[in-house]
């Protein structure tokens, strides 16, 4: 199982929550503070309704890509819907769904941003402070300022936010539509990148999401 910690409290006021992420913003570690990923956890938040996370976390071999491990985990929602507070959503969940599991993970990659926000602590950065694991977010979707990668696979070109470099535009397959990358802990945006390639050998999306989508979606 993943321990996490109980670092706060998650229903809050929003200006609560906005302290809470600057505080933690400062434990958020940009480097390659990681061994070898042998094994790497998929997240993944679904809705039943507007009042119900579906937390999923899918556990696949770094190399094969085959499941190792998965859990699934329904709660409550109390917090808003706030942009830039979406871990205050969806994280509950995806935590209770991590301390379920029995194969433990060398790095989180998630369905969402890390320093890729206005306060450069997404919910892939919360995640990886809360569990101490490495970790990264793979969003569909752009923070920032963004040019487009070039055709190829790995081509890419940097997401900037008040003049910082905060992730990477990620071109997976050819001419398919790219990704966003970007840290959320204990990763550098070039170890991130090259994890995200491994993990997306024949479509736009790693396997880690794919995996954790599917599973939502039949949950």
């Amino acid at each position: 199982m993943v321990r996490v910690r109980q670092m706060h409290e998650w229903v809050v006021t929003e200006d609560a929550a906005v302290a809470i992420q600057q505080r933690l913003r400062a434990q958020v570690v940009v480097g390659d503070d990681h061994g070898p990923i042998r094994r790497v956890a998929g997240l993944d938040v679904a809705y039943r309704d507007p009042d119900t996370a579906v937390g999923v976390v899918t556990v696949l071999d770094a190399e094969s890509l085959t499941v190792l491990d998965r859990a699934v985990v329904r709660e409550r929602i109390d917090f808003p819907y706030i942009s830039g507070l979406f871990a205050f959503r969806e994280v509950p969940a995806l935590t209770r769904a991590l301390e379920e599991l029995t194969v433990e993970p060398d790095a989180l990659v998630c369905d969402g941003h890390g320093l890729a926000h206005p306060r450069r602590f997404g919910l892939a950065a919360h995640l990886g402070v809360l569990t101490g694991l490495p970790s990264i977010g793979v969003a569909k979707n752009s923070y920032g300022e963004a040019g487009a990668p070039g055709p190829d696979r790995g081509d890419w070109s940097p997401v900037t936010a008040d003049g910082e470099i905060v992730g990477r535009v990620l071109r997976t397959q050819h001419g398919v539509k790219p990704i966003y990358v970007s840290v959320g802990h204990r990763f550098t945006l070039d170890s991130a990148c090259e994890l995200v390639l491994r993990l997306a050998p024949r479509y736009r999306l790693p396997e880690t999401t794919r995996t954790a989508d599917h599973l939502g979606r039949i949950s």
